[in-house]
């Protein structure tokens, strides 16, 4: 595959050359017209190369495909593979795969398609010195197997003529890119650190980034909280980009924290004269970005998607005069040229250097940014923050979960043409709740026949969707993308996940129910390829103990580096103190929370400031918070809730002022136990009420039994270490830089447990 773009090239009069695929080449002038995103139904890329291998395998002897064609106009070189010519016929073939003849492929996508296939016509007749050619968009249905095409003759002038005009239409942006890129890399190489001096062990994480982007490779980088990880990793990546010819540093975080940290650390870095020319985008969740989300994302019923592509350019233009382009930038110039902020920062990521974006969008499946980096073949280095969430969110990305009432909801409903095919999934479901002898079990695969029940009515519809592509019943598209991803997901299925059914007792008139889940246990396998797709992948956490448990849970490569940078902090800072007396175990909750909330109380009389008091549940922080706020009725408290918005959010924080008082009651594992903040007297201690062992139930013991099988550790992998995680990262709050000083009680009598100990930080001094 060409890449889209690729770094400036010299000339041989020393003129910067810029390269385009073909692909990007259209996208970028051809396009026109209305965003439409009705359900139109796709083949996955498996599907869409073996449709394009079975057209190719009628043709006739002689016929050659995947034909290498380039050309220039101007300093512009442009690039790509076309599908296939029968030299006989003298015919170039554009192939396109489509899923149900009914299928109306939007005018603004066939544009597009003729005009690819009206540029590698121009490739092809200057390669064969060609006076003409017949040019043909071929259409292959994967349901029927049929084909649609409509040839079209072209005299080699006319074709030239369009691939000239498609070339000045970019060259003025290809040359804005590659005076951009240059100075870009310029600055890049001059770029200094932007503070006086690195913390202590800050020069050491840098160096050792550096060092794997220079080397292409890996890199696992435990460094403790408080030194400035962010920008001691950015730095050293951005430093690396000129030598290496980078394309793109992807900073992905699980948490909107983290990217508000990268950008404000990406600022901090534009204080230099003069200030390095980088592009940065932030990519925020379509739900977030989404000004109508009552509207249907097309012309006729949205106008940001109305015209979009007929304003895109200027849009473009616009934005990339922005040095940031964070949520509100990107806001801003697209409501101002009338299109979607949501598709406008997509449209972006192709030309900015730096992305700061959530996990998902380079590790999920339908990732994004991993898609483009693969089709264009971007050099890439990827920072994974806070790289300890990656096991969790990964596993969430490769399960897939269908509940047996939402189902019994769409068949109720379904148009009758449905009625056969939803039939046949009701049965096949009942079949296997039927047989299930216990409210929970599982599996090591999914039964076959329900599998083709749900193929068959994702075929059927497909169908449906396909004929009325206006219709929005969006129960009935969320059902088939859930069953896809469902099918997909069982079909992959491995010793990495397992199939289990939950069914839940009838209540009053309500029928039993069941929930099914092909859920992942070990992400591994899914990752490989990612970290695969990039020339650097850096995962750096404060928690990245044991090694090998990251290691085995997220599949980075055999070659991969590891740093333990050593903390900065002295033990006199911290006073670790464990409360041997007190169980938090389940069953003896009730009897230890007066002596939890007598020993918060204690402490906080001796040193009066702000406190976190952590929980193992909403429900266990709720209880706690309302004995201590019965027994101390003058100490301020303020307690986490359910599903608090960002401004909640930020408002608990605000709590914590500096020479302030009070104690804020959080939850174990949640928004305030890592990736917050607090330095100096902000926050001075924290009371952690549990060892964060995740809840002991039969999925969990299930996830034990396969970590046992694979790894020897089932405890360990499904217990001990990810709640010991939880566990430092919550106490990881108090201590933020060498001026900070504190107290963190570890209430629980396992605390003191041989097992138990190594985990915590080295620089701890823990008294018992």
């Amino acid at each position: 595959m060409v890449p889209a773009s690729t770094p400036p090239q010299t000339c041989a009069d020393s003129t910067p050359r810029y390269t385009v695929a073909v692909r990007a080449l259209c996208e970028f002038t051809a396009r026109a017209g209305s965003l439409d995103l009705r359900f139109t139904p796709s083949p996955t890329a498996q599907e869409g190369m073996a449709g394009h291998g079975v057209v190719t395998a009628r043709r006739p002897a002689g016929y050659r495909t995947e034909i290498s064609l380039s050309g220039q106009f101007g300093t512009l070189v442009v690039r790509g593979r076309a599908d296939g010519y029968d030299p006989a016929r003298n015919l170039l073939e554009e192939i396109k795969t489509v899923r149900g003849e009914a299928v109306e492929v939007p005018e603004n996508h066939r544009a597009l398609h003729l005009a690819q296939a009206r540029v590698y016509g121009w490739l092809l007749c200057q390669q064969l010195d060609l006076a003409e050619l017949d040019i043909a968009v071929v259409y292959f249905d994967i349901v029927s197997q049929r084909e649609q095409s409509r040839v079209e003759r072209y005299d080699a002038a006319a074709l030239r003529a369009f691939f000239e005009d498609q070339c000045r239409r970019f060259l003025q942006w290809a040359e804005r890119e590659v005076a951009h890129r240059t100075a870009r890399d310029g600055a890049l190489a001059a770029l200094t650190f932007p503070h006086a001096g690195f913390r202590t062990g800050q020069r050491e994480l840098a160096e050792t980034v550096y060092k794997a982007n220079v080397a292409g490779r890996c890199l696992m980088a435990q460094a403790p909280t408080g030194i400035g990880k962010t920008i001691g990793t950015l730095f050293p990546a951005l430093k690396a980009v000129p030598g290496q010819r980078i394309d793109k540093l992807f900073f992905l975080s699980a948490r909107s924290t983290g990217r508000a940290l990268a950008l404000d650390a990406i600022a901090v870095l534009r204080r230099q004269t003069p200030a390095p020319p980088l592009r940065v985008l932030e990519l925020i969740a379509r739900d977030k970005a989404c000004e109508h989300p009552d509207l249907a994302c097309h012309g006729e019923s949205c106008p940001l998607a109305r015209g979009f592509y007929d304003r895109l350019a200027a849009a473009r233009a616009a934005a990339c005069e922005l040095a940031t382009l964070d949520r509100d930038s990107v806001r801003n110039v697209a409501l101002a040229h009338g299109i979607c902020p949501y598709y406008l920062g997509q449209e972006l990521a192709r030309w900015s250097d730096v992305v700061v974006a959530d996990y998902n969008y380079y590790f999920d499946r339908s990732a994004m940014l991993y898609a483009l980096t693969a089709a264009n073949e971007w050099r890439v280095s990827v920072l994974v923050d806070e790289a300890h969430n990656l096991v969790e969110r990964a596993r969430g990305m490769y399960s897939a979960e269908l509940d047996q009432d939402t189902f019994r909801g769409v068949r109720r409903h379904a148009p009758a043409s449905l009625r056969t095919a939803m039939d046949r999934v009701h049965r096949q479901w009942n079949a296997l709740a039927k047989a299930q002898s216990d409210d929970y079990c599982a599996y090591p695969t999914v039964p076959a026949a329900f599998v083709t029940a749900l193929e068959q009515a994702g075929a059927a519809l497909l169908d449906h969707l396909g004929e009325h592509p206006a219709e929005h019943d969006a129960a009935l598209q969320r059902f088939y993308f859930d069953s896809l991803h469902f099918c997909r997901l069982a079909e992959q299925m491995t010793e990495h996940s397992l199939f289990d059914i939950t069914r839940r007792a009838a209540r009053g008139a309500a029928r039993a129910s069941t929930t099914v889940c092909v859920r992942n246990v070990v992400p591994a396998p899914f990752l490989r390829p990612r970290f695969a797709a990039s020339h650097s992948t850096t995962l750096f956490s404060a928690t990245l103990n044991p090694r090998e448990y990251y290691t085995d849970m997220l599949g980075v490569p055999e070659r991969t580096a590891w740093v333990e940078v050593a903390s900065p902090f002295e033990a006199d800072q911290l006073s670790v103190r464990i409360a041997r007396h007190v169980s938090t175990r389940f069953a003896h909750r009730a009897r230890s929370m007066p002596d939890i909330v007598a020993l918060m109380g204690r402490q906080y009389e001796a040193t009066p400031g702000n406190y976190l008091a952590f929980f193992s549940s909403h429900d266990y922080l709720q209880e706690a918070a309302a004995l201590f706020v019965q027994r101390y009725p003058d100490i301020p408290c303020w307690t986490q809730v359910r599903a608090m918005s960002e401004a909640e959010q930020q408002q608990f924080l605000q709590a914590f002022q500096p020479g302030g008082r009070g104690i804020g009651f959080a939850v174990l594992g949640g928004s305030f136990a890592e990736g917050v903040d607090l330095p100096g007297d902000r926050l001075i201690g924290a009371f952690v009420a549990t060892l964060g062992l995740p809840q002991f139930n039969a999925v969990n013991e299930q996830f034990r039994e396969r970590m046992e099988r694979l790894f020897r550790q089932g405890y360990e992998y499904t217990y001990l270490y990810p709640g010991l995680r939880k566990v430092v990262q919550a106490a990881g709050r108090v201590i933020r830089t060498r001026q900070d000083r504190g107290v963190v009680h570890l209430i629980d009598d396992r605390f003191a447990r041989a097992e138990v100990r190594p985990l915590l930080p080295r620089w701890w001094q823990v008294q018992a």
